[in-house]
């Protein structure tokens, strides 16, 4: 699935590092102000003459992380959408806005609406981000000393 460079942005891949979905723990809500890293569980890397890949269940969620590092300019944001070949087998990709300067590796959240388990390739294209330039902000995400600044290449949760 093709990543790299597009007419105005750019597709990330999902790295083949670590995969988590959510699974079901009785007597817990998932709780994006006190995040319990046991609702979520790894998923095992595969592979076959296709490539590397993970399978989310049918009517799950799961997350990743890029390959990618992104150094967004200070006048510039981006936002993601899902690359028409995975929204085609039901596969939604919901990647939160890249503000003007905040850099990091993606944490790339990942959908299954069908109801067939999906495979998800590992280092080919996942998501296309579309760049918006602006003027100049006067605070950007590096300045403000965002929260998930300088993020790892590894899955970040929900932080307060």
């Amino acid at each position: 699935i093709s990543y790299g460079q597009s007419s105005f942005g750019y597709d990330i891949r999902l790295s083949d590092t670590e995969f988590k979905t959510f699974q079901h723990i009785p007597g817990t809500i998932v709780n994006p102000k006190n995040f319990n890293d046991d609702n979520l569980r790894n998923v095992e890397l595969n592979s076959d003459k296709y490539g590397k890949y993970f399978i989310l269940p049918a009517h799950s969620y799961g997350l990743g992380v890029a390959v990618e590092k992104i150094n967004m300019p200070i006048d510039t944001t981006a936002i993601a959408i899902s690359k028409s070949t995975y929204a085609r087998c039901g596969i939604i990709c919901n990647i939160t806005p890249l503000e003007a300067g905040w850099s990091g590796y993606l944490t790339i959240e990942i959908s299954n609406s069908s109801s067939a388990d999906c495979r998800i390739y590992a280092n080919e294209g996942i998501a296309q981000l579309l760049f918006f330039r602006g003027e100049q902000c006067n605070i950007n995400y590096a300045k403000r000393n965002g929260k998930y600044q300088n993020q790892p290449q590894q899955i970040v949760t929900s932080k307060i």
